[in-house]
């Protein structure tokens, strides 16, 4: 599984970007998606995760503000939809893919399958 994050860019605080994660190989349906970031000097953080029958999860920093979601249309398809975005928000984010137990979701250590990253800066 091979997995392509884009949709990154410069915002200012308070506006929103959309992340895709396209997934190349086996699709992701039957796995769990997870989006992680990393701030510079920091730990590669949780940031939301679907799971194979639809549940999401979310860090309590971004619940009510970010919506993962995966494009049923196009089933390799995920996407990290972020509102309201302050420069906490920060990082470089990551999709990846894997099959965590639920004491997992919010690991890294449930994601197999991991992107190169995608660029986000938020300006105050």
């Amino acid at each position: 599984v091979q997995l392509q994050a884009s949709g990154g860019g410069l915002v200012q605080a308070g506006g929103s970007l959309r992340l895709s994660c396209i997934t190349s190989g086996r699709t992701p349906n039957d796995r769990s998606v997870g989006w992680f970031r990393q701030a510079p000097g920091k730990e590669r953080e949780f940031v939301a995760a679907i799971r194979y029958n639809s549940y999401t999860y979310y860090a309590d920093s971004v619940k009510g503000r970010f919506t993962i979601s995966r494009d049923n249309a196009a089933k390799n398809t995920m996407y990290l939809q972020m509102n309201n975005l302050n420069p906490e928000d920060s990082a470089v984010y990551y999709c990846a893919v894997g099959n965590p137990i639920l004491s997992q979701v919010r690991e890294r250590s449930g994601y197999g399958y991991w992107g190169q990253g995608t660029q986000v800066t938020v300006s105050s």
